[in-house]
């Protein structure tokens, strides 16, 4: 029992005592073994010389821990090998570059090199990770916007459903395609976009026949009844037809007592938006005072400027500067714009016909040769007109007073063919009979026929001219008492009796 009890503790001492010792059968090969309590050998990464340590940068390193001491090596310690001794001394052999046993330790650390290629690394993955997420980003983009525009195709141009708003005035202009006004409505408000107009306009042949101009049509509308309401009766705005020979002002006639519209007029009656008593226009009134403003500011060319500036009657200044013919003007903007609009495009519209360079044919300046077109406006009939153009030049060659009945009755409140002998004595700056030369301003819209007559004459010897009758026949002289003789065939045919 006692040496039971022997036997058992000494394997308890003998195991306790190899608790941090190798295989037994690895030390048994040792023959010169000291110690079986080594400390466990230390690894290296085998990627760093160890040369690169030494020098002064790191004298400063604190010392390696000192080995543990050794134990007592057990009896079984003969029985191992040199050659394990051999093995496990060189494991324990430091690494070229370390320092001896009893020394300062060197501890392994990683090159600059390496932690510079370890950072690459790192900030490499970290740009391809940004780079990724935002082609990512684009891509799920992408695909939301065509399927956007896919859907949209699917459902249409989006339009408005509701009801309609109040009127908007767009302008089209000559040349004008459908896209192009499917967009002018869609910016003004009429429609929401442009493809709910050009869908509707493509359908509806009538598109091919729209005029230039002003229209009024109704904001916030479906499509399909924006183009509607352009061909409506009264979607038309700001269209003025001036008929050749009217004047700026109202007047009537001796006879009848009807009054004869002016150019004012006209335009206050083409100015209306809507219709009834929301109908918004600009009144005759506010167009005649603004046409007695600065004549800069009211668009006169320069070459009647001047002339303009010293007119007898401020509120005639303007006559003549509006042609004769369909004009569209704006008629959202104030009355001195629309003036101003107008008298522009008729400058054009004079220039155009060469105006400017029409003192060569007639030796007059270019506000006298509108002047003298505006007599031939009213005095003669479109066939006669060449010839009436040059009844003037011929006259105003000799200094000879050209007596127009119509410069008589210009600033008569009442007008006639026939005038009296009283009205053709009395002195205004337009009566031709009481004065020499050309009257001060115009004294009607001429029309481009007119213009045209003016700026080359036919040539011919005549002073005279008179209407013999109803029908508009005109006889031409140069001789006074031939002429005389046609007075007396227009007294007989009465389109010189008077009713005053």
């Amino acid at each position: 029992m006692t040496d039971r009890w022997t036997r058992a503790e000494e394997r308890y001492r003998q195991n306790a005592e190899r608790r941090y010792r190798r295989d037994d059968l690895e030390w048994s090969e040792a023959d010169d073994y000291e110690d079986d309590t080594t400390v466990i050998p230390r690894y290296e990464d085998e990627r760093y010389d160890d040369d690169q340590y030494e020098g002064d940068e790191y004298d400063d390193e604190p010392p390696l821990a000192p080995e543990p001491p050794r134990r007592a090596a057990p009896q079984r310690a003969d029985r191992v090998g040199r050659r394990g001794a051999d093995r496990r001394g060189s494991e324990r052999t430091p690494r070229s570059g370390a320092r001896a046993s009893g020394g300062r330790g060197q501890r392994p650390k990683r090159s600059r090199m390496a932690s510079r290629k370890a950072a690459e690394r790192k900030r490499r993955r970290r740009n391809l990770f940004v780079i990724a997420s935002v082609f990512a980003v684009l891509f799920v983009a992408a695909v939301g916007f065509a399927g956007w525009k896919f859907i949209g195709k699917l459902s249409g141009p989006a339009d408005f459903s509701g009801p309609q708003g109040p009127l908007v005035v767009i302008q089209i202009h000559s040349g004008d395609t459908a896209t192009q006004i499917a967009q002018t409505m869609a910016d003004k408000g009429v429609v929401a976009s442009s493809g709910a107009f050009y869908e509707a306009a493509v359908r509806n042949t009538n598109m091919s026949s729209i005029q230039p101009g002003y229209y009024a049509v109704p904001s916030h509308s479906k499509g399909s009844e924006a183009v509607t309401a352009l061909f409506a009766k009264d979607a038309r705005v700001g269209n003025v037809v001036i008929s050749e020979g009217r004047q700026l002002h109202d007047s009537s006639d001796v006879s009848t007592g009807a009054r004869k519209d002016g150019i004012y007029r006209k335009i206050a009656e083409a100015s209306c938006v809507g219709t009834g008593t929301a109908a918004k226009c600009v009144t005759y009134e506010q167009l005649d005072q603004a046409g007695a403003g600065d004549p800069t500011a009211l668009g006169v060319p320069t070459w009647a400027l001047e002339r303009v500036k010293t007119a007898p009657d401020r509120s005639r200044q303007l006559e003549g500067l509006i042609a004769g013919g369909t004009l569209d003007f704006d008629p959202t903007a104030s009355p001195q714009d629309i003036l101003k609009q107008l008298v522009t495009m008729s400058a054009q519209s004079y220039e155009a016909s060469g105006l400017l360079q029409s003192g060569a044919a007639n030796g007059l300046t270019p506000y006298d040769t509108l002047i003298s077109a505006s007599l031939v406006e009213r005095e003669a009939l479109p066939q006669d007109m060449s010839k009436v153009a040059r009844v003037i030049v011929n006259r105003l060659a000799a200094q000879q007073p050209l007596q127009f009945d119509s410069t008589v009755n210009y600033n008569l409140a009442q007008t006639e063919v026939a005038t009296t002998d009283a009205d053709r004595a009395k002195k205004t700056p337009w009566n031709t009979y009481a004065m020499p030369g050309l009257p001060a301003t115009p004294i009607s819209a001429p029309s481009l026929d007119a213009m045209r007559a003016m700026e080359n004459p036919a040539p011919g010897p005549w002073l005279y001219f008179v209407t013999v009758d109803k029908q508009g026949t005109t006889l031409f002289t140069d001789d006074y008492k031939e002429h005389l003789r046609n007075i007396e065939k227009a007294r007989q045919s009465g389109i010189l009796d008077s009713g005053r």
